[in-house]
């Protein structure tokens, strides 16, 4: 028996209203990704205190982030954190400290009591942000694209990693949670980057 190929043919009409569908669904998809692709600076997290924030309110600065706890042997680095700050936050450095209670339940505190021990033990006066979580599914959106940047990719190990941004929001380099803040290969690069002038774009 011979086959029979039937083909659909769409008078004018019928090609424009299938067109008037397909549209708004392609144009959904494109604005979806463009949401999902969203520069990093654009991240809303939480600061301490219940703002919401970005790291757009950091632009033209180079800025320190760190995965903290309370309960850590490394809790200690508050302190190097805090003199990096002092020493440079008027060339436009700043630290941004992310508690989390990923990593041996050592942040177990209230954002209100983390803020206290970290003023009272180590007079802590840069940026501390709500506590997050910073590994796994229920990572922070700002953490996902930290660790998923091809230059530093990688999950979270402990307590303290540090990632260091430039002027132009670009992830410069992430330093190990036993790297010292005030260590020469920290110290050097933000030296280097902070000769770098922002952008007045």
């Amino acid at each position: 028996m011979p086959c029979t190929h039937r083909f659909l043919v769409l008078e004018p009409d019928e090609v424009h209203n299938t067109m008037k569908l397909f549209i708004p669904l392609i144009t959904f998809c494109f604005l979806a990704n463009s949401l999902f692709a969203a520069p990093m600076q654009s991240i809303p997290f939480i600061t301490n205190s219940g703002d919401t924030t970005s790291l757009e309110a950091f632009k033209g600065q180079v800025v320190l982030l760190v995965n903290t706890a309370s309960e850590c042997g490394n809790t200690p680095q508050y302190e190097g954190l805090e003199k990096l700050y002092e020493k440079y936050k008027e060339r436009g450095f700043s630290v941004i400290a992310f508690p989390a209670n990923d990593f041996g339940q050592q942040e177990p505190g209230t954002d209100q009591q983390i803020r206290e021990f970290c003023t009272t033990t180590y007079g802590v006066k840069f940026p501390l942000m709500a506590k997050i979580s910073v590994k796994g599914e229920s990572a922070h959106p700002l953490y996902k694209q930290l660790t998923s940047n091809e230059k530093t990719a990688g999950d979270i190990p402990w307590n303290f990693e540090k990632f260091l941004i430039d002027r132009e929001g670009n992830i410069a380099a992430r330093f190990n949670y036993k790297t010292q803040p005030t260590s020469d290969e920290i110290v050097s690069l933000i030296e280097k980057l902070l000769e770098t002038p922002a952008s007045t774009r």
